[in-house]
């Protein structure tokens, strides 16, 4: 990589900023990334609407509340992300409800795009899939674990649609459906049992196939 985690932690936005960013760049018909077409500024609008949606409804439910209270190590949850990204937009307020849960939890977002060496120590299915979630303590930097980029029967239902030959609008269709369905649950329970997993600084992946 080309930089320490310290430097992209240093160089990373809170989620208001990242937030404020968007809607800043929104505001001159801009997304972030190098793809300023008006297909991926239109992706961007509905997602920021979606990610006002989702953070408004998002309920912390009980036992995710019960597992996440009782992390003990200070830990920093880096985000990779891009505002046009659809998968971002569902997964990032929900990554944001566990983590505001705990008062040792703290997130911090980076853009892909900036950081291409990032991601490609990162991949997933030699793919630069977003979001992707480092862990890391947040004294040390020393990357506990990761998640990403959709809660594992999200990303069973886009690998068998692929595997069967569906077109990438149907898949996104499908995948839509699932996370309405879902309601951010999936991802909760997930976050939640990883979480208590790098607390006790046992490394570990979830999502990477």
């Amino acid at each position: 990589m080309g930089g320490s985690m310290k430097q992209y932690i240093e160089t990373s936005l809170s989620y208001d900023d990242y937030l404020g960013l968007i809607d800043r760049l929104l505001a001159e018909d801009k997304t972030t990334g190098p793809n300023q077409s008006a297909a991926y500024v239109n992706f961007t609008r509905l997602n920021r609407q979606r990610m006002n949606r989702i953070a408004k409804t998002n309920v912390l439910q009980t036992e995710v509340a019960d597992k996440i209270r009782g992390v003990d190590r200070r830990m920093t949850w880096l985000v990779i992300t891009e505002a046009w990204c659809g998968d971002a937009a569902q997964n990032i307020p929900v990554i944001e409800t566990v983590a505001r849960a705990s008062e040792r939890i703290d997130t911090r977002y980076i853009l892909r795009d900036e950081h291409l060496e990032l991601i490609d120590a990162y991949l997933t299915n030699d793919a630069r899939a977003i979001p992707k979630l480092i862990a890391l303590d947040a004294e040390t930097h020393e990357v506990l674990g990761t998640w990403g980029s959709r809660p594992s029967a999200a990303q069973g239902l886009y690998d068998e649609m692929k595997r069967q030959g569906a077109d990438k609008s149907k898949i996104n269709e499908a995948l839509q459906r699932w996370y309405n369905a879902d309601m951010g649950h999936s991802l909760q329970i997930e976050l939640a049992d990883l979480a208590v997993i790098w607390s006790q600084g046992k490394a570990s992946t979830a999502g990477v196939r």
